[in-house]
């Protein structure tokens, strides 16, 4: 076979366990960042062990080493997916593994046939190009645990301004580098070369964007109330309880399913009398056995003036059909975009809001308080990284926490704790001129088209090989 040899011997299986796991202990401990923040930089190592895992004697061994590490990582993280899908969960586990393991076959065979010092400068685009790919772009699409989501309390705004993705880039761009250390100087000065134009892109970009994001026009006021499965009987009470509290805000928002069916008279009545605006979860019935899980926005007048379709039902769920279109709701402060509970994990979604002008997005939620904390946890971590993406504020309502008020600068500002059934929080954010869409969504798709041509490319070589190899 016609494969070159690389600069150096790749590594046996006390390094690459060793290797695995410094992994791993890094990807948990950079995911602590919620209560340490300075512990996301550990997310460093992670990179780093992940990349030195690649450096393997053939990519079958550097599959199942990727795999393992992977599902080392992710399944203590979801845990909690066993209390959803019981044994299933040990599937899905696998599935999201699979992307490491993929990661690690890619760069594998890139070194065993073209050697390090060539692959090196791949390795970034590979790993963003399956991390956008395994987050956005096929059924079982999962973007938590992305290694961007552990900067979101401890890095500024212009930082995750690049995006989530293309933080994932530079980190392991980075990781590459250090690896590169015992490789020729000209490999890394190569890679060095690379990166300086997404640099100075990205610095422009953010100079652009910042400025922008500071000329703010309004101001708006809006109060939610964290409540699972109520009756919807006691909805008027609960929200002349928030109204008293909050006598001067404008919007209220509660969270996804809250209603079993469409807003009912009671809830109109209340609008029109109190001249104030509901955003509301419930479902819009279609035929006879199905419906949309729907964000509505009942008007001053008692009317539904707007309503949001939930674009990506969760697999496996009875989550209603996806949404037929997207726009934004032309509110008397702005524009306002609705995202459905799990819509604000997925980038193209909530891309194509900004890119309609949304100015602030409002999220009703469905976290139950079953699914525990770190659920909850998790999933409080992706409000503040959109929100400092597009330099837009985000008004998060959970159903059992953890609900979020969050600036455009990624800065919580008011939230409620996990359970805290009943619970108000509200706060007065600034909506900007405009938000903007990270450099990423345009540096991530092209990663996977390169990703894609690489691995179509090895798999030609291989199968050439096999072809030239005289039959036995």
């Amino acid at each position: 076979m016609n494969i070159s040899k690389p600069s150096a011997a790749p590594l046996g299986w006390k390094q690459s366990l060793l290797w695995a796991a410094l992994a791993v202990a890094c990807f948990h401990a950079a995911y602590t960042s919620l209560k340490h923040p300075a512990a996301g930089l550990l997310i460093f190592g992670y990179a780093y062990g992940l990349v030195r895992l690649t450096d393997q004697p053939n990519v079958r061994r550097a599959f199942y080493f990727g795999l393992a590490t992977g599902f080392l990582c992710y399944a203590p993280q979801l845990f909690f997916f066993f209390r959803i899908f019981n044994v299933a969960a040990v599937v899905l586990w696998l599935v999201l593994a699979f992307w490491v393991g993929l990661f690690a076959t890619i760069v594998c065979g890139a070194n065993r046939r073209w050697g390090k010092a060539r692959t090196a400068w791949l390795i970034p685009i590979v790993w963003t190009g399956v991390e956008y790919f395994r987050s956005e772009l096929y059924f079982l699409k999962f973007s938590w645990l992305n290694v961007g989501y552990v900067f979101f309390d401890s890095a500024p705004a212009p930082v995750l301004s690049y995006g989530m993705y293309g933080i994932g880039f530079l980190i392991f761009a980075t990781a590459t580098m250090l690896f590169c250390k015992t490789q020729t100087k000209r490999n890394v000065v190569a890679l060095i070369l690379i990166l300086l134009p997404f640099v100075f892109i990205g610095a422009f970009f953010l100079q652009v964007s910042t400025g922008l994001r500071f000329k703010r026009i309004s101001q708006l006021s809006l109060v939610g109330v964290q409540l699972e499965f109520p009756p919807a009987g006691i909805l008027p009470q609960i929200l002349d309880q928030a109204l008293a509290k909050n006598t001067n805000a404008q919007i209220f928002v509660l969270s996804e399913y809250t209603l079993d069916g469409p807003p009912p008279a009671a809830l109109t009545n209340w609008c029109r009398e109190h001249s104030r605006f509901l955003v509301i979860g419930g479902k819009a019935p279609v035929g006879t056995n199905n419906f949309y899980n729907t964000a509505f926005v009942i008007g001053t007048n008692g009317d539904i003036v707007f309503k949001q379709v939930k674009s990506v039902p969760i697999q496996f769920f009875h989550d209603g059909l996806p949404a037929p279109e997207q726009k934004v709701w032309d509110s008397p402060w702005g524009k306002i975009g609705l995202c459905v509970c799990y819509d604000l994990s997925y980038t193209r979604v909530t891309d194509e809001l900004v890119r309609q002008g949304a100015q602030l997005i409002i999220c009703p939620t469905m976290d139950v308080e079953y699914w525990g904390r770190h659920q909850h946890e998790l999933h409080a971590r992706v409000a503040p990284v959109r929100a400092a993406e597009y330099g837009l504020p985000i008004f998060r309502v959970a159903s059992s926490g953890i609900s979020q008020a969050v600036t455009g600068g990624g800065k919580v500002v008011a939230q409620t704790s996990v359970g805290g059934y009943g619970e108000i929080f509200s706060a007065q954010l600034r909506l900007p001129r405009q938000g903007s869409i990270p450099l990423d969504r345009y540096l991530a798709p092209l990663c996977v088209g390169i990703t894609g041509i690489i691995t179509a490319a090895l798999l030609l070589l291989v199968w050439k090989d096999k072809r030239g190899q005289p039959k036995s």
